[in-house]
């Protein structure tokens, strides 16, 4: 009887370590950084678009969702692009379009949990 307990207890303590670790978040779309590491990238920015990996020709970043919601988040990555130089055109879907000169950017967003935000941005930027 006392195994018991005592396992049901070792079980309770590995869960909730793995709970305060960050286990439960799903995996990322790229192999170069983990959830638990993109997570600790954006609680140690000031910024609103923390980049979190450069793979092939694009850049991924992390964003953290308000209470303004997916709007929101367009809003940051639209201001962003406009500080480079690209203007908006529209919005299909996850995807944001943009232009410059003779050039087309599409910027990629992707709901990873209820709180955070992945984007994608080519790195032609």
């Amino acid at each position: 009887m006392e195994i018991r307990w005592l396992l049901i207890g070792v079980i309770a303590a590995v869960a909730s370590i793995g709970f305060m670790n960050k286990w439960h978040y799903p995996s990322l779309p790229i192999e170069s950084v983990t959830p638990r590491e993109a997570i600790q990238k954006m609680n140690a920015s000031e910024q609103d678009l923390v980049e979190i990996s450069r793979k092939g020709d694009g850049i991924w970043y992390i964003m953290e969702l308000t209470k303004s919601g997916m709007e929101g988040i367009d809003d940051k990555i639209i201001a962003f692009l406009d500080g480079k130089g690209w203007s908006f055109t529209e919005k299909e879907g996850s995807g944001l379009f943009f232009e410059k000169d003779d050039e087309r950017l599409i910027v990629s967003t992707e709901m990873w949990t209820k709180h955070y935000v992945l984007v994608r941005i080519p790195s032609q930027i």
